[in-house]
């Protein structure tokens, strides 16, 4: 492989930091809201019907917004639908900070994921273009950034709210400032946009919905995201019930999140070392999973430490589900719409894990039917995966071979 030289090492390292910025910015608006919304709920005189909405509204953004990613790109380039998505994020979160209305609250929030939908869709094809050579390294670090932004919002939301008098708005206001920042270095890239001129290098709906690829890599998507969910908004419920306060059981879930940032910087090397046999990795996020949530259940008090280090770990998932969707798709074109559907169905999937985990456990009264439920997407996670970690290409499954797969390499 042919090294870079110096001016397109520097130009790769701007379109690196570019990356990570950007990824920063995909949970803030959903980090920042957890940790303030007893404040919002009474001043802004939120009903419960709301307020659950409220906590419902990321995975539904994800998911409705995501799917319609690959149409913006195609619509107005890849390096501009960045910056879009980064100005409305700015937007969203700077305008729901100063309403007086929880309807307009709701309406600026949902501005803001829709938004972080797009960008989160837009991450792989990213990575897949600038880093055709770095695909799993930079992925990795792209996805500890998402999780560092998650971790970074829900710690610093509460110091700078009472930095600034013990008001919530400021709080949520900081994380538009971050957006709007972000956004500048991105107005570099928009002279050396991406896009699809080619009608026949486009991925139709209809072809990726018979692609069997696409749909083990939705599903698991979907699995991984419903743990994930399902631990933010429940794993401190959990130890609470077991007789944590509330302070032990927020640092419990801060490990759990914590851990996911050295995690996903090491999938590279866990990738190489799997070699010919990349059906270990889906199977240890499967087994680590399974193995945290047996643990939670029936020591909860005992290890809540060794619990949340599992289930992190078992996160890791997420990464390596982005990095395959970079991985197995030949084209620019092809990762994009992989990427949308791959999200648009997952994040339907994933509103199954908080959502199924509060009905479960208002239906028994306990948290063993939740985690039973859990546990056994968790086994889907490991089958869908399995699937997924074979050196399958998008564009050989699609009518045809795929027009798209016999473009540039």
């Amino acid at each position: 492989m042919t090294q870079p030289s110096l001016e397109s090492a520097g130009k790769r390292a701007f379109v690196l930091v570019c990356i990570v910025l950007l990824a920063l910015n995909l949970r803030a608006s959903v980090g920042s809201v957890g940790v303030v919304l007893t404040d919002i709920i009474d001043d802004l005189g939120m009903s419960p019907t709301t307020a659950g909405i409220l906590t419902t509204l990321p995975v539904v953004a994800f998911a409705v917004v995501g799917s319609l990613a690959n149409a913006v790109v195609r619509a107005i380039g890849l390096h501009t639908t960045a910056t879009v998505a980064l100005a409305t994020i700015a937007v969203g979160l700077a305008s729901r900070a100063f309403v007086d209305s929880s309807t307009v609250f709701l309406v600026a929030s949902a501005v803001s994921l829709a938004g972080c939908a797009v960008g989160n869709v837009i991450l792989p094809p990213l990575v897949k273009l600038h880093f055709p050579d770095r695909i799993a390294l930079v992925s990795s670090i792209a996805s500890a950034a998402v999780v560092g932004g998650a971790t970074l919002s829900a710690a610093l939301t509460v110091p700078i709210s009472e930095a600034a008098g013990d008001n919530w708005r400021w709080g949520l206001f900081a994380w538009s400032i971050l957006a709007a920042v972000t956004v500048l270095p991105w107005l570099r890239l928009l002279g050396h946009d991406v896009r699809s001129t080619d009608g026949d290098t486009r991925i139709a709906i209809g072809e990726l919905v018979r692609a069997p690829l696409a749909w083990a890599m939705a599903l698991c998507f979907g699995c991984q995201a419903a743990q994930a969910y399902a631990q933010f908004g429940w794993f401190p419920a959990i130890l609470e019930d077991a007789g944590l306060d509330d302070a032990h059981a927020g640092a419990m879930l801060a490990i759990l999140t914590g851990i996911g940032i050295p995690a996903a910087l090491l999938l590279p090397a866990l990738i190489g070392w799997t070699g010919r046999r990349p059906w270990i990795l889906p199977w240890s996020f499967a087994v680590l999973t399974v193995v945290g949530w047996l643990g939670l259940l029936w020591w909860p008090a005992e290890a809540p430490w060794a619990w949340a280090l599992l289930l992190g770990v078992g996160s890791t998932a997420f990464p390596w589900v982005l990095t395959m969707i970079a991985k197995r798709a030949r084209t620019h074109e092809g990762t994009v719409a992989l990427s949308a559907f791959v999200q648009g169905i997952g994040y339907v999937i994933a509103a199954l894990g908080p959502f199924g985990t509060g009905v479960l456990h208002d239906a028994t009264g306990g948290w063993a039917a939740p985690a039973a439920m859990l546990m056994a997407l968790a086994v889907l996670l490991g089958i869908f995966g399995t699937y997924v970690a074979r050196p399958i290409m998008l564009e050989d499954q699609l009518p045809g071979g795929g027009a798209a797969g016999r473009g540039p390499r």
